[in-house]
């Protein structure tokens, strides 16, 4: 256990210090590898290079390409648009089209960052526009954006089963409800701070027609999850990874097809950023299994597990304790390293207590998911702060009553596992 508190403690000085996550991930493994003496060195380089050829994996960057390709052309501005005029006439509507907006991307998206940075670079100032605080408009562009990680087709769910062993669409399944629940949460929230605060509501009439155009234009967007995940990957006729490849063609198609808005100078841009993000992934992926490989080689797992089931009996208390574990690593760790390295830590922790491991993965997504918008490194937090101009401290304060919310849904999916395996059947 030294070796690893060893390694546990370079990581966070490295981090302290500036470093990026995979380096010091990279580094710290090396470092307690070193204070074991009998282990190649090499064997870094191999438990790293291993999770690079998952098939599985595979689906990540065709899932960020389609986000990219359909969130760039009209068709997010019309969504955008649509749920705007929508809303927007209810007290804290604009609040709620940003929630709504997320529900809809989050189909094709599977990433909060995605949607934080392509979303909010739209909402956030449309909603300042419209007379709401900064603040607000930044706290629900945060707080929405992790409804990516819940819906199909959640990219941390992907990483999860690559880990665990569980099926891919048992967890695009579980993750449904916890997710529409969590929506419904953040929208109510959204009605009480507006209603609060007194903030605006869009006073113009509206047009019918000009609704049910926008509807036509976004029926495309709507059914694309339906059609790719409900019918062809949960009715067996594809795999994710297929799956993920039809929708990176189905974007392009409608963009070619349907609003004739993309070019090869635009698909050329979205194919370089969405490598540039899967390169990102893959890296902070390879990084974290030669980090998991060395906990799991020194059983650290099985040992917290035995300490753990040994000293507490009540299920309750330990699923406690778990959550309170994710809360702490996700206000501090992005979500990739994060469920790789916790994943192989927790599962036996949750098989002694009798916890399915799909609503693990719900679990722990949701609590990294809350992470992405808590201080001090909240990757969705900064990016919608820096969108909307304000301090970092404004937009957590606005952000309370959204902790608050999350947290209570957290607690449900967490003690109802009716919440999370309804549809899994």
């Amino acid at each position: 256990m030294l070796e690893v508190a060893v390694a546990f403690l370079a990581f966070l000085v490295l981090l302290a210090l500036g470093m990026p996550v995979a380096f010091a991930l990279l580094a710290s493994t090396l470092a307690g590898l070193l204070l074991v003496g009998d282990v190649p060195l090499q064997i870094v380089a191999q438990t790293a290079y291993s999770p690079s050829v998952s098939f599985l994996l595979l689906a990540i960057p065709f899932f960020i390409l389609t986000a990219d390709l359909l969130t760039s052309g009209k068709l997010g501005a019309q969504v955008i648009s649509l749920a705007s005029s929508l809303l927007g006439r209810f007290r804290g509507g604009l609040g709620q089209a940003s929630v709504a907006t997320s529900v809809v991307f989050s189909g094709v998206s599977g990433s909060a960052v995605a949607d934080a940075s392509g979303l909010g670079s739209v909402l956030i100032p449309w909603t300042k526009r419209e007379g709401y605080p900064a603040p607000y408009a930044a706290a629900v562009n945060a707080s929405s954006s992790i409804l990516g990680v819940l819906l199909p087709p959640s990219i941390p769910l992907i990483l999860y089963a690559s880990v665990s062993g569980v099926s891919v669409a048992a967890l695009f399944l579980a993750g449904i409800v916890p997710g529409l629940l969590l929506a419904a949460a953040l929208l109510l929230v959204c009605w009480f701070v507006a209603r609060r605060g007194g903030y605006p509501v869009v006073r113009e009439p509206l047009d019918w027609r000009k609704v049910l155009k926008g509807v036509l234009l976004s029926l495309p967007l709507v059914l694309a999850p339906i059609v790719l995940i409900r019918v062809l990957l949960f009715g067996g006729v594809a795999t994710v990874t297929e799956v993920s490849v039809l929708a990176a063609l189905y974007a392009v198609l409608l963009r070619v097809v349907v609003y004739r808005d993309l070019t090869l100078s635009g698909l050329a841009r979205s194919a370089v950023n969405s490598a540039a993000a899967t390169g990102v992934v893959m890296f902070l992926i390879m990084a974290s299994s030669a980090l998991g490989w060395f906990i799991t080689v020194q059983e650290v797992p099985q040992q917290l597990s035995s300490m753990l089931l040994g000293s507490i009996t009540a299920g309750v208390v330990i699923l406690l304790l778990m959550n309170l574990l994710m809360l702490f690593v996700g206000a501090f760790l992005d979500m990739s390293p994060a469920i790789l390295l916790l994943t192989p830590v927790l599962l036996p922790i949750a098989a002694g207590i009798g916890l399915d491991p799909v609503q693990l993965g719900v679990i722990m997504v949701l609590n990294l998911g809350i992470g992405l918008f808590t201080p001090p490194v909240g990757t969705t937090l900064y990016i919608s702060t820096s969108i909307a101009r304000i301090r970092i401290e404004q937009t957590v304060r606005a952000l309370l009553p959204f902790y608050l919310a999350s947290s209570l849904v957290l607690i449900a999916v967490t003690y109802v596992p009716q919440i999370s395996l309804a549809l899994v059947g």
